[in-house]
């Protein structure tokens, strides 16, 4: 069909992000439940994304991976949704929403893994150290109602996404701008239509543990 969209996920991944954004565009989509341990480490999957990952969509024959990139294209696939950056937001759209997927992704990761650069060490990585990149993003937040500015767009998918997940489960620290942002962007429709239906996907008692 002309507009065929495919999303490929799983219930207990970043899939959660991709379905809020498909959710939010509004446009009809399949999809494709994977497993971790069978068909998303095999064909037809890897000659969608070699990998062996989700999320992925692919609209109209063509992949896209990688959240923050799935979430901007569909933005701009989809323009009647409304969720693209208008001239003035363009600049902080794209600054926080590949600052969230580069330097705070990084990070969390290494902090995560209980890696601690050293100071030579923190120049060399994008993030510099842990501590730093949070108070970055917390001004960010904290600067407007939405990542951009006055309006919610795409940005805010992912970034409050991020936001949501490391407050949730400690991977952030539980900072008054952060809930508060957070609190603010997760009593959309259409997050809690998203939510709906990947905690349905879910195998009982996990969905009532599914990560926001």
């Amino acid at each position: 069909m002309a507009d065929e969209l495919i999303f490929y996920t799983n219930p207990m991944s970043r899939g959660r992000i991709v379905r809020w954004m498909l959710e939010e565009v509004g446009a009809p989509y399949e999809t494709v439940v994977l497993d971790y341990a069978s068909t998303m480490k095999a064909e037809p999957y890897l000659s969608v994304n070699p990998m062996g990952k989700v999320p992925a969509v692919v609209h109209n024959g063509h992949v896209v991976t990688e959240c923050a990139a799935i979430c901007a294209y569909l933005a701009e696939a989809f323009p009647g949704a409304g969720l693209a950056p208008t001239a003035d937001e363009r600049a902080d759209y794209f600054r926080w929403l590949f600052f969230t997927a580069g330097p705070i992704e990084q990070a969390v990761t290494n902090n995560y893994a209980k890696f601690v650069p050293s100071p030579d060490q923190g120049r060399m990585f994008g993030y510099g150290n842990y501590d730093l990149a949070c108070d970055v993003l917390e001004k960010a937040v904290a600067a407007h109602p939405y990542i951009a500015g006055d309006r919610f767009t795409a940005a805010d998918v992912y970034v409050g996404s991020t936001v949501g997940w490391g407050t949730q489960y400690g991977t952030l620290p539980k900072r008054d701008a952060f809930l508060a942002y957070y609190e603010r962007i997760s009593a959309r429709d259409a997050y809690k239509r998203a939510n709906d239906l990947d905690n349905a996907l879910m195998p009982a008692p996990a969905a009532e543990q599914a990560p926001a």
